[in-house]
């Protein structure tokens, strides 16, 4: 009984002492992580009282959650930074690079956006930045996202179409979309993005297809971080019970892409593809593109531009042997 008292006087006056010396009364984050990190040596210095099983489990417990604090608020320093997607349960927190390269494998434009956009939209500006280094462009190769209708119809400085190597979706290419400007179609997750960038949680098809009426795939939210979003104005009505974003889908749009794709020239142009995955290797695992060194989208441009210098000036020597 006697240890018991004794424990229960050492429990309080190591919690006095700790805060006395570092008490947090506002909600500043620092001031709470120096405030834990006292409280933790106060309780480590004394032997017995650390060894208390119910004391121990809880201080490991408070240690696990200021080291995953610490990584997480590091995180959050970066303005710029977002968090995008790879799949529905895999998500990052940074940059993406968006590339445009020659099939001679020399990147000829670089986008550097937030984590959270998607890839289509920023095809115009690849091939803008292109055509202004000179490369004469008839045809665009890339993955599902850049099949979108706004580059279906994209064209050359001669006003030329451009045949874009890209395999239909129909939840981006064939649908009929409201803000579609807003919204992006995340072609990893096969999920639409929302303007505050949080991915849709699930989606479902409505309608029979042979009803004569359109179908329309309705991707839904979840409605616990639109309750507290800061861009629920226009977009989230407080109250509602569902959050959800929908395509029409219309299969007759595109008839001309799809031929398109039944073409010998579409299959040998689309066996390239594979270059512009081996060149975001060569940039992430040899160049350290991987991750970003410093805080802000402009440091990521610029470490970008290195980066691509230097890559380009290799592919460029060994063109040149």
């Amino acid at each position: 009984m006697k240890n018991y008292w004794r424990s229960i006087v050492i429990i309080t006056d190591v919690l006095r002492r700790a805060r006395s010396a570092c008490s947090n009364t506002s909600c500043d984050l620092e001031k709470e992580l120096i405030y834990c990190k006292e409280l933790e040596k106060s309780i480590e210095s004394d032997q017995i009282l650390q060894e208390i099983p119910s004391v121990k489990e809880k201080l490991n417990l408070l240690k696990e959650t200021v080291e995953d604090t610490l990584e997480h608020y590091t995180l959050s320093k970066d303005p710029d930074a977002r968090t995008g997607h790879k799949s529905v349960d895999s998500s990052f927190f940074g940059y993406k690079t968006h590339l445009a390269m020659s099939e001679e494998r020399i990147i000829t434009a670089a986008v550097v956006t937030s984590g959270e956009k998607g890839d289509g939209p920023e095809l115009p500006k690849l091939l803008e930045i292109s055509q202004a280094n000179g490369i004469q462009v008839e045809a665009v190769i890339g993955d599902a996202a850049y099949s979108g209708k706004e580059n279906l119809s994209l064209q050359n400085k001669q006003g030329q179409p451009i045949k874009v190597v890209s395999k239909l979706n129909p939840s981006i290419t064939q649908g009929f979309r409201k803000d579609e400007d807003r919204f992006d179609y995340n072609k990893d997750a096969d999920m639409f993005v929302c303007p505050a960038g949080h991915l849709a949680i699930r989606k479902a098809r409505q309608g029979r297809k042979e009803a004569g009426t359109n179908q329309v795939d309705t991707y839904y939210f979840d409605i616990e971080k639109c309750k507290v979003c800061p861009l629920m104005v226009n977009c989230y009505k407080p109250g509602a019970k569902t959050k959800s974003y929908s395509v029409s889908i219309k299969s007759d749009l595109h008839q001309e892409q799809m031929e398109f794709q039944e073409t010998e020239y579409y299959r040998e142009k689309s066996r390239l593809r594979y270059m512009i995955e081996a060149k975001n290797s060569q940039l992430k695992n040899v160049h350290g593109y991987g991750r970003a060194n410093s805080y802000g989208i402009q440091n990521m441009e610029m470490q970008g531009a290195l980066a691509i210098f230097t890559v380009n000036l290799k592919r460029i020597l060994t063109l040149a042997k």
